[in-house]
């Protein structure tokens, strides 16, 4: 594969993470509508669309897998691939961690709901917030952004402690409604884990351009 072409790849697979990017994005944002809104209609969308969301994964693999094979590209190049490999994993399981929450939805039905989701709206704007300047950083090569990303998972932490003791209050309060409030704790978790992912996108970004692997800002969760 000649040089001109192989960048000419390169380019098509940083598109292709930011569509994939913009899928996931989409798909956390209306998973938690839904739930604000009581919209199971919604949701029912949202985990049906999982599935064109795994389809972009492995077609950017495939492609991956493909350029590797024929280039067998070196140092830089390769991390580049190695990273592209890496984040469409990532942004695949979050599409994972937005569904749990539109099928969580679907479990609370048509009734109100159990508890105040509180600081679970401020957890969705900001790790999608994080995520979209994650790849942001991935597209130019920005090792600092990435690290600073990092840091703002322990504000993401902070919100889980926050909604998990609101909710467990609500237990307290309620405990005839204890599961459904459990799965309003599940959704807070799924949003925590979303921006751990982040954090993993991030991590990539800065082996790609330093080709230093390290652990930036290890959950507590």
């Amino acid at each position: 594969m000649p040089r001109q072409l192989f960048e000419q790849r390169l380019r098509e697979l940083q598109d292709d993470i930011l569509v994939m990017g913009s899928m996931v994005e989409k798909a956390i944002q209306r998973s938690v509508d839904a739930l604000r809104n009581r919209d199971t209609t919604l949701s029912g969308a949202v985990v049906r669309d999982d599935v064109i969301i795994n389809q972009k994964r492995y077609e950017i693999e495939e492609k991956c897998i493909h350029t590797i094979a024929l280039q067998q590209p070196m140092a830089a190049d390769l991390r580049v691939l190695v990273a592209v490999l890496f984040i469409a994993n990532e942004l695949e399981r979050m599409a994972d961690h937005a569904e749990g929450i539109g099928r969580i939805n679907l479990m609370l039905g048509d009734e109100p709901l159990p508890g105040p989701l509180g600081d679970i709206l401020e957890m969705s704007t900001r790790a999608t917030d994080m995520l979209r300047r994650s790849l942001t950083a991935f597209v130019e090569h920005d090792a600092e952004t990435a690290r600073r990303i990092c840091d703002e998972d322990d504000a993401i932490d902070a919100l889980y402690d926050s909604s998990y003791h609101a909710l467990m209050h609500e237990v307290i309060r309620s405990p005839h409604d204890m599961e459904r409030i459990t799965y309003l704790i599940w959704t807070s978790h799924n949003l925590e884990r979303i921006a751990d992912r982040v954090t993993n996108i991030c991590e990539r970004v800065i082996f790609m351009v330093t080709g230093q692997l390290e652990e930036i800002n290890v959950s507590r969760y």
